[in-house]
Protein backbone atom coordinates (compact mmCIF):
# COMPACT_ATOMS: atom_id res chain seq x y z
CA UNK A 1 0.00 0.00 0.00
CA UNK A 2 2.85 1.96 0.67
CA UNK A 3 5.19 1.80 -2.37
CA UNK A 4 4.15 4.47 -4.27
CA UNK A 5 4.52 6.77 -1.64
CA UNK A 6 8.15 8.87 -1.93
CA UNK A 7 9.05 10.31 1.28
CA UNK A 8 10.82 12.94 1.44
CA UNK A 9 13.75 14.03 3.15
CA UNK A 10 13.43 14.73 6.72
CA UNK A 11 14.09 18.59 7.45
CA UNK A 12 17.14 19.53 8.44
CA UNK A 13 17.81 19.24 12.45
CA UNK A 14 18.79 21.99 15.01
CA UNK A 15 22.14 22.96 15.31
CA UNK A 16 22.13 21.85 18.33
CA UNK A 17 22.80 18.60 20.52
CA UNK A 18 19.56 17.95 20.58
CA UNK A 19 16.97 17.82 17.59
CA UNK A 20 13.37 18.67 17.83
CA UNK A 21 11.19 16.44 19.85
CA UNK A 22 9.36 14.83 17.12
CA UNK A 23 6.77 13.80 19.05
CA UNK A 24 5.90 17.38 20.50
CA UNK A 25 4.41 18.47 23.61
CA UNK A 26 0.61 18.52 23.70
CA UNK A 27 -1.14 17.20 26.48
CA UNK A 28 -2.39 14.46 24.59
CA UNK A 29 1.31 13.51 23.98
CA UNK A 30 2.33 14.03 27.71
CA UNK A 31 -0.46 11.78 28.51
CA UNK A 32 1.27 8.80 25.77
CA UNK A 33 3.94 9.19 28.04
CA UNK A 34 2.58 8.88 31.47
CA UNK A 35 0.98 5.26 29.83
CA UNK A 36 4.34 4.48 28.42
CA UNK A 37 5.77 4.83 31.83
CA UNK A 38 3.90 2.40 33.42
CA UNK A 39 4.81 0.39 30.52
CA UNK A 40 8.78 0.73 31.06
CA UNK A 41 9.13 1.17 34.73
CA UNK A 42 9.96 -2.47 34.93
CA UNK A 43 12.64 -2.66 32.94
CA UNK A 44 13.95 1.27 33.73
CA UNK A 45 13.95 -0.39 37.16
CA UNK A 46 16.36 -2.97 36.30
CA UNK A 47 18.64 -0.93 34.89
CA UNK A 48 18.60 1.18 37.88
CA UNK A 49 19.24 -1.27 39.98
CA UNK A 50 21.95 -3.25 38.07
CA UNK A 51 23.85 0.48 37.65
CA UNK A 52 24.37 -0.11 41.31
CA UNK A 53 21.35 2.81 42.41
CA UNK A 54 20.58 2.54 46.15
CA UNK A 55 19.56 4.46 49.25
CA UNK A 56 21.15 7.85 50.12
CA UNK A 57 22.40 8.52 46.49
CA UNK A 58 22.35 11.62 44.29
CA UNK A 59 20.92 10.87 40.72
CA UNK A 60 20.85 13.27 38.10
CA UNK A 61 18.14 11.99 35.53
CA UNK A 62 18.46 13.98 31.70
CA UNK A 63 15.96 14.64 29.44
CA UNK A 64 13.40 13.96 31.98
CA UNK A 65 10.38 14.81 30.21
CA UNK A 66 7.22 13.93 32.43
CA UNK A 67 9.00 12.57 34.94
CA UNK A 68 8.86 9.22 35.12
CA UNK A 69 12.22 8.08 35.69
CA UNK A 70 13.06 11.11 38.31
CA UNK A 71 9.91 9.57 40.15
CA UNK A 72 11.27 5.82 40.08
CA UNK A 73 15.30 6.91 40.98
CA UNK A 74 13.77 8.82 44.03
CA UNK A 75 11.92 6.21 45.57
CA UNK A 76 15.12 3.96 44.99
CA UNK A 77 17.43 6.43 46.63
CA UNK A 78 14.83 7.23 49.05
CA UNK A 79 14.30 10.05 51.37
CA UNK A 80 18.01 10.00 51.92
CA UNK A 81 19.07 10.31 48.72
CA UNK A 82 18.28 12.88 45.90
CA UNK A 83 17.46 13.40 41.66
CA UNK A 84 18.30 16.60 40.13
CA UNK A 85 15.99 15.87 36.93
CA UNK A 86 16.76 18.55 33.63
CA UNK A 87 14.64 18.96 30.82
CA UNK A 88 14.38 21.89 28.00
CA UNK A 89 11.31 22.26 27.59
CA UNK A 90 9.22 24.43 30.68
CA UNK A 91 5.48 23.27 30.00
CA UNK A 92 7.16 19.16 30.45
CA UNK A 93 8.57 20.54 33.18
CA UNK A 94 5.47 21.51 34.86
CA UNK A 95 3.70 18.41 34.55
CA UNK A 96 6.66 16.19 36.06
CA UNK A 97 6.12 18.79 39.05
CA UNK A 98 2.73 18.03 39.54
CA UNK A 99 3.16 14.47 38.96
CA UNK A 100 5.98 14.21 41.51
CA UNK A 101 3.69 15.93 44.14
CA UNK A 102 0.81 13.97 43.65
CA UNK A 103 2.86 10.94 44.00
CA UNK A 104 4.26 12.36 47.34
CA UNK A 105 7.89 12.88 46.67
CA UNK A 106 9.71 15.56 47.88
CA UNK A 107 13.41 14.67 46.97
CA UNK A 108 13.27 15.25 43.23
CA UNK A 109 14.49 18.97 42.23
CA UNK A 110 12.97 19.43 38.83
CA UNK A 111 15.36 22.45 35.64
CA UNK A 112 14.84 24.06 32.83
CA UNK A 113 18.25 23.06 31.49
CA UNK A 114 20.96 21.65 28.56
CA UNK A 115 22.97 18.79 29.54
CA UNK A 116 25.83 20.26 27.28
CA UNK A 117 25.96 23.62 28.90
CA UNK A 118 24.77 22.05 32.79
CA UNK A 119 27.42 22.24 35.52
CA UNK A 120 27.27 21.28 39.17
CA UNK A 121 30.37 20.94 41.55
CA UNK A 122 28.80 17.91 43.19
CA UNK A 123 29.21 15.11 41.05
CA UNK A 124 26.40 12.64 40.74
CA UNK A 125 26.48 8.88 42.14
CA UNK A 126 24.20 8.26 38.60
CA UNK A 127 23.20 9.78 36.09
CA UNK A 128 20.02 8.27 34.11
CA UNK A 129 18.57 8.78 30.36
CA UNK A 130 15.46 6.93 28.73
CA UNK A 131 14.75 7.72 25.31
CA UNK A 132 17.31 10.29 24.70
CA UNK A 133 20.40 8.91 22.43
CA UNK A 134 18.31 8.64 19.35
CA UNK A 135 17.31 12.03 19.49
CA UNK A 136 20.69 13.33 19.66
CA UNK A 137 22.58 14.37 16.64
CA UNK A 138 26.00 14.22 18.62
CA UNK A 139 24.99 11.26 20.76
CA UNK A 140 29.29 11.09 22.00
CA UNK A 141 28.79 14.56 22.94
CA UNK A 142 26.07 13.86 25.19
CA UNK A 143 27.64 10.71 26.77
CA UNK A 144 31.01 13.06 27.49
CA UNK A 145 28.56 15.11 28.87
CA UNK A 146 26.98 13.00 31.41
CA UNK A 147 30.49 11.29 32.16
CA UNK A 148 31.57 14.49 33.40
CA UNK A 149 28.72 15.06 35.74
CA UNK A 150 29.54 11.66 37.53
CA UNK A 151 31.62 11.44 40.36
CA UNK A 152 34.48 8.47 40.35
CA UNK A 153 32.95 5.33 40.99
CA UNK A 154 29.99 6.44 39.98
CA UNK A 155 27.44 5.06 36.76
CA UNK A 156 26.10 6.00 33.64
CA UNK A 157 23.46 4.32 32.43
CA UNK A 158 20.74 4.53 29.24
CA UNK A 159 17.61 3.00 28.01
CA UNK A 160 17.17 3.07 24.66
CA UNK A 161 14.49 2.03 22.13
CA UNK A 162 15.38 -0.29 19.17
CA UNK A 163 14.01 1.55 16.35
CA UNK A 164 15.99 -0.82 14.01
CA UNK A 165 13.87 -3.95 14.82
CA UNK A 166 10.69 -4.69 13.52
CA UNK A 167 7.65 -5.40 15.40
CA UNK A 168 5.34 -8.25 14.73
CA UNK A 169 2.35 -9.81 14.89
CA UNK A 170 2.11 -13.41 14.60
CA UNK A 171 -0.26 -14.78 13.10
CA UNK A 172 0.19 -11.62 10.91
CA UNK A 173 -2.74 -9.07 11.10
CA UNK A 174 -2.34 -6.22 8.33
CA UNK A 175 -3.59 -3.58 10.09
CA UNK A 176 -0.85 -3.68 12.69
CA UNK A 177 1.97 -4.45 10.33
CA UNK A 178 0.76 -0.95 8.66
CA UNK A 179 0.53 1.25 11.75
CA UNK A 180 4.06 -0.24 12.85
CA UNK A 181 5.29 0.74 9.40
CA UNK A 182 4.17 4.22 9.31
CA UNK A 183 5.27 4.83 12.97
CA UNK A 184 8.87 3.15 11.76
CA UNK A 185 9.39 5.07 9.27
CA UNK A 186 8.25 8.82 10.52
CA UNK A 187 10.89 7.44 12.98
CA UNK A 188 13.81 6.49 10.23
CA UNK A 189 13.34 10.16 8.55
CA UNK A 190 13.27 12.20 11.22
CA UNK A 191 15.62 11.05 14.22
CA UNK A 192 19.27 11.70 13.91
CA UNK A 193 20.63 8.88 15.71
CA UNK A 194 17.74 6.37 14.77
CA UNK A 195 19.84 2.91 15.96
CA UNK A 196 21.26 4.48 18.83
CA UNK A 197 19.84 0.94 20.64
CA UNK A 198 22.29 -1.03 18.39
CA UNK A 199 25.28 1.51 18.33
CA UNK A 200 25.51 1.80 22.60
CA UNK A 201 29.02 0.20 22.84
CA UNK A 202 30.41 2.23 19.85
CA UNK A 203 28.82 5.29 21.49
CA UNK A 204 30.39 4.61 25.16
CA UNK A 205 33.86 3.94 23.51
CA UNK A 206 33.44 6.80 21.41
CA UNK A 207 33.22 8.42 24.86
CA UNK A 208 35.40 7.23 26.31
CA UNK A 209 33.91 5.21 28.81
CA UNK A 210 34.20 2.04 29.63
CA UNK A 211 32.36 -0.95 27.41
CA UNK A 212 29.17 -0.93 29.24
CA UNK A 213 27.42 -4.04 30.18
CA UNK A 214 23.58 -4.17 28.35
CA UNK A 215 20.53 -6.29 28.13
CA UNK A 216 17.81 -6.25 25.74
CA UNK A 217 13.85 -6.77 26.90
CA UNK A 218 11.04 -7.08 24.30
CA UNK A 219 7.61 -7.01 25.83
CA UNK A 220 4.55 -9.22 24.63
CA UNK A 221 1.33 -8.50 23.89
CA UNK A 222 -1.84 -10.19 23.77
CA UNK A 223 -5.78 -9.94 24.12
CA UNK A 224 -8.01 -7.16 24.96
CA UNK A 225 -5.89 -5.48 27.31
CA UNK A 226 -2.77 -4.96 25.58
CA UNK A 227 -1.60 -1.07 24.66
CA UNK A 228 -3.42 -0.76 21.38
CA UNK A 229 -4.05 3.05 22.97
CA UNK A 230 -0.49 3.66 23.02
CA UNK A 231 0.12 2.68 19.23
CA UNK A 232 -2.32 4.67 18.30
CA UNK A 233 -1.24 7.58 20.70
CA UNK A 234 2.45 7.02 19.35
CA UNK A 235 0.80 7.15 15.31
CA UNK A 236 -0.72 10.50 16.64
CA UNK A 237 1.77 11.97 17.87
CA UNK A 238 3.93 11.51 14.59
CA UNK A 239 1.14 12.64 12.21
CA UNK A 240 3.15 15.83 11.42
CA UNK A 241 5.97 14.48 10.77
CA UNK A 242 4.39 11.94 8.41
CA UNK A 243 3.00 15.14 6.82
CA UNK A 244 6.32 16.65 5.78
CA UNK A 245 7.34 13.06 4.38
CA UNK A 246 3.59 13.78 2.33
CA UNK A 247 2.17 10.54 3.74
CA UNK A 248 -1.15 10.86 4.63
CA UNK A 249 -1.94 8.24 7.08
CA UNK A 250 -5.76 9.60 7.78
CA UNK A 251 -5.95 8.29 4.12
CA UNK A 252 -4.46 4.93 4.99
CA UNK A 253 -6.35 4.15 8.71
CA UNK A 254 -9.21 5.70 10.30
CA UNK A 255 -7.34 7.39 13.18
CA UNK A 256 -10.46 7.84 15.25
CA UNK A 257 -11.30 4.11 15.37
CA UNK A 258 -7.85 3.02 15.24
CA UNK A 259 -7.25 1.66 18.42
CA UNK A 260 -10.89 -0.13 18.64
CA UNK A 261 -9.94 -1.64 15.13
CA UNK A 262 -6.76 -2.41 16.11
CA UNK A 263 -8.03 -4.37 19.16
CA UNK A 264 -10.76 -6.32 17.11
CA UNK A 265 -8.32 -7.70 14.47
CA UNK A 266 -5.55 -8.80 16.80
CA UNK A 267 -8.03 -10.24 19.57
CA UNK A 268 -9.72 -11.42 16.27
CA UNK A 269 -6.64 -13.04 15.19
CA UNK A 270 -5.79 -14.62 18.06
CA UNK A 271 -2.27 -12.89 17.31
CA UNK A 272 0.96 -12.35 19.95
CA UNK A 273 2.20 -9.05 19.08
CA UNK A 274 5.82 -7.98 19.85
CA UNK A 275 6.36 -4.46 21.00
CA UNK A 276 9.58 -2.33 20.45
CA UNK A 277 12.55 -3.97 22.08
CA UNK A 278 14.39 -1.76 24.62
CA UNK A 279 17.98 -2.05 25.08
CA UNK A 280 19.56 -0.68 28.14
CA UNK A 281 23.08 -0.19 28.72
CA UNK A 282 25.26 0.97 32.24
CA UNK A 283 28.86 1.60 33.17
CA UNK A 284 30.86 2.31 36.26
CA UNK A 285 32.92 5.16 35.67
Amino acid sequence: MLKHVMPIEAQAMNTNNQSAYILGHAQAEIERLKTQAEMLRPITERVLLAAGIGPGMRVLDIGCGAGDVAILAAELVGTAGSVLAIDRNSQVLATARERAQAAGVRQIVFEERSVETFFDKDRFDLVIGRYLLIHQSDPVGLLRAAARLTKPGGSVAFHELRLSQKCRSVPNVPLFELVEKLIRMAFSHALPNYDAADRLVQHFSDAGLPQPSLFCETQLWAGADAHYGWWVGVLKSLLPQLHRMRIAAEHLVQIESLEYQLRDAIVAAHSQVSGPAQICAWAKL
